[in-house]
């Protein structure tokens, strides 16, 4: 970086080294890249690269002055399909301007013009060129100088700037787009320099669903007012005399045997005159002595000229 005033404003400053060191951004993969071995500062025993913090920051300065030379930040566009880095791009675009697209990536939008979300930015800004080849590659059709948070085993084809740093921890890629964020607005002049950003670091930061979602139902139960435990009701005892009402005594069994005066049921009768009723005497009625002939010839005022056996008057025999 070139000398005089600037140049020692924009110099990197131990408390962002710190926390570089603190996320892992130093810490690169096993594999390096022909063009990112200009970037590795050194190789540890186990085989992870380090980066150079140094030209980190130097890259992380340029791409910053490289967005605000853009009039409209609108015209930026920074894309992300890496779930780690989706919420830092949404919060980059909140607190710059840009337009985010978190997620998949569809075919066509820098190309396709009829298509719905068809777009026409000035800038691209990816957080890994392997996850969002589609995106650099259709930039590329259409001369969009492309801004990318690179690993050590990173591709750079397409790509104009390349940012070395750990694209691939959840905290890296985090602390990378907060710092990013931070240099365009204190080049844009929206915040000071020597008033700490107001913005944490942990709201760029991958949180998992799953604990956010704990955390919450923690801090509302933590919410609800103390509620003291209600008195304990205590219970009966059976052994003490009780000072209710004594209850009433139960009503006597009724002795049907003694209602009626007549003991034997079988001689009991209805009145005078009547036939007897009872159940081990026989009745008076006799209906074998029926003297109703019913063979006889029907009694006075019936139809005598009746005989069901002759002919009747119009001389038709049913037989």
């Amino acid at each position: 970086m070139s000398g005089g005033p600037a140049a020692e404003i924009l110099q990197l400053k131990e408390e962002d080294v710190i926390k570089f060191l603190l996320s892992g951004t130093h810490l690169g993969s096993n594999n390096v890249d022909f063009q990112m071995q200009s970037y590795v500062y050194k190789r540890k025993p186990d085989g992870v690269y380090i980066f150079n913090l140094r030209k980190t920051w130097e890259k992380l300065v340029m791409a910053a002055r490289i967005i605000v030379a853009i009039e409209n930040p609108g015209d930026v566009c920074v894309i992300s399909a890496r779930p780690y880095s989706q919420r830092g791009i949404l919060k980059f675009a909140a607190h710059t301007g840009a337009n985010a697209i978190a997620g998949r990536f569809t075919p066509g939008t820098f190309t396709n013009q009829i298509q719905a979300a068809f777009r026409e930015p000035r800038l691209l800004i990816i957080s890994d060129p392997r996850i969002d080849h589609q995106a650099v590659t259709e930039a590329s059709y259409v001369n969009i100088p492309v801004i990318a948070f690179c690993n050590t085993d990173s591709p750079l084809r397409h790509i104009d700037v390349a940012i070395p740093c750990n694209n691939k921890g959840a905290l890296s890629i985090g602390l990378m787009w907060w710092m990013l964020a931070r240099e365009v607005l204190r080049m844009r002049g929206t915040i000071s320099r020597d008033i700490p950003w107001d913005v944490m670091v942990d709201l760029y930061f991958y949180r998992d669903p799953a604990e956010a979602e704990k955390e919450e139902s923690t801090a509302a139960i933590e919410e609800q007012p103390f509620q003291p435990a209600a008195a304990p009701v205590p219970s009966a005892d059976w052994t003490t005399p009780s000072t209710q009402a004594p209850e009433t005594a139960p009503a006597e069994a009724t002795d049907w045997a003694t209602l009626s005066d007549n003991k034997d049921w079988g001689a009991e009768t209805t009145g005078a005159g009547a036939a007897s009723t009872g159940f081990g005497a026989p009745t008076t009625t006799d209906w074998g002595a029926d003297a109703t002939d019913w063979a006889a010839t029907p009694a006075t005022g019936g139809d005598a000229s009746a005989d069901w056996g002759a002919p009747s008057a119009g001389g038709e025999n049913w037989a």
